[in-house]
């Protein structure tokens, strides 16, 4: 079992930057991709920014030139930067860790709110 901490949540202003981590408790994190997500009030849990295990990212458009999702497998951790944020990124954010081996293993965090708000 994998344990995914997620951490740098909070309350930023239109236009400011938050940097989210999550750890993993795990010594095998370089063979899974990370994702994150997020959810906003009364809507589904969407993919926001995805690196696989050997370093390939993807990024939703709504976030595109604003996010970066990078990892650091020394530290066993991914992160979010996001910079030029905006009212509408405001969610839960949840980190999510899969690998697609047999049988697959799939892991979420427990989330960490961003509120962007003035």
């Amino acid at each position: 079992q994998v344990q995914l901490v997620e951490s740098g949540g909070g309350l930023v202003q239109p236009g400011g930057s938050l940097k989210l981590s999550c750890a993993a408790s795990t010594s095998t994190f370089s063979i899974y991709a990370m994702r994150w997500y997020r959810q906003a009030p009364g809507d589904q849990r969407v993919l926001v920014a995805g690196i696989s295990s050997g370093g390939v990212t993807n990024y939703a458009d709504s976030v595109k030139g604003r996010f970066t999702i990078s990892r650091d497998n020394a530290k066993n951790t991914v992160y979010l930067q996001m910079n030029s944020l905006k009212p509408e990124d405001t969610a839960v954010f949840y980190c999510n860790a899969r690998w697609g081996g047999i049988p697959p293993k799939e892991y979420w965090g427990k989330g960490t709110l961003v509120t962007v708000s003035s």
